[in-house]
């Protein structure tokens, strides 16, 4: 039976030290700071700077998350590369490290065919004996996953589900109305703005990135949706909400997220990708910071 992941999952920030080498002793604090709020963990992917990570790198962060969760909460690592044969190479070493599931974006660059995703996705989770989740993100990819070519996909005895982060409610809503009736199919939604509509509308996790900055602020979403508390599950959206339209506002995600959560006092580093923050704009995140959540 397919497994279903249910909740909130971060979409964890990767760690480094001051050289810009990965630094596990932070990740682990990191990982620690979402168990304590009641948060799984998404390793290496958007938010996790995936596309500045080498082979070994993309491990070295999955075992270690892995290992401080310790079966505590879900680990769901991210090992979509640009060719079908290195995400199975990749996911099936990932998979040797106790992962809940893998995730994996469409492949980016060059335009691909429905049929050509779907010969892809299925000759990925062929070759993995750990759960696939698909992952829409054609802003990113150049490629979209089609409704109709996930419910196609959802078939295979080894897809669980799809996260989507296209970015708009029309995006999510297709692939909830693609997985009606599919009981044990997770539709995951990617867009921190759209985590109580999700749940309303049938979600059964989000992997929120703003996790990282406010981790018991996106959870009350869900713990207060999951008691029934509906009002209050939408009050704590709004919230998410103004805060991840201001931050964002400054730049976008994953050098927002990890600088804010540098300004909030952690360990993590500097983005890798050339993006830069100026005294202003650091000052900028750090009123948003407070007037969200101090």
């Amino acid at each position: 039976m397919k497994k279903k992941i249910a909740g909130v999952l971060t979409a964890i920030v990767t760690t480094f030290d001051a050289q810009g080498a990965f630094n596990p002793d932070a990740q682990r604090q990191q990982v620690r700071r979402q168990l304590d709020a009641g948060n799984g963990i998404f390793c290496g992917g958007t938010n996790g700077e995936f596309f500045v990570l080498n082979e070994r790198e993309k491990l070295l962060v999955t075992e270690t998350c892995v290992d401080e969760t310790a079966g505590r909460a879900p680990v769901v690592a991210h090992i979509g590369e640009i060719s079908t044969r290195e995400t199975i190479r990749l996911g099936q070493q990932v998979a040797r490290l106790g992962v809940d599931a893998v995730s994996a974006i469409t492949p980016w660059f060059v335009p691909l065919k429905q049929e050509e995703l779907i010969r892809h996705y299925q000759q990925v989770a062929d070759a993995l004996e750990v759960p696939l989740f698909l992952y829409n993100i054609p802003a990113r990819t150049g490629n979209t996953l089609q409704p109709e070519t996930v419910r196609t996909l959802a078939a295979h005895p080894n897809i669980i589900g799809i996260k989507d982060s296209a970015g708009s409610y029309e995006s999510l809503s297709g692939f909830l109305q693609a997985a009606e009736g599919l009981d044990n199919f997770n539709v995951l939604n990617g867009p921190d703005s759209l985590i109580h509509r999700g749940f309303v509308e049938g979600c059964s996790a989000c992997i929120s990135g703003l996790a990282n900055v406010a981790p018991r602020e996106i959870n009350a979403i869900w713990r207060h949706f999951n008691a029934g508390e509906l009002d209050a599950s939408r009050q704590a959206q709004e919230n998410v909400t103004g805060l991840r339209t201001d931050l964002y506002s400054v730049a976008f995600s994953p050098a927002a997220v990890k600088k804010a959560v540098a300004l909030l006092g952690h360990d993590v580093g500097e983005s890798r990708y050339a993006v830069q923050f100026s005294a202003a704009d650091e000052q900028r995140i750090r009123q948003i910071v407070k007037q969200y959540l101090q």
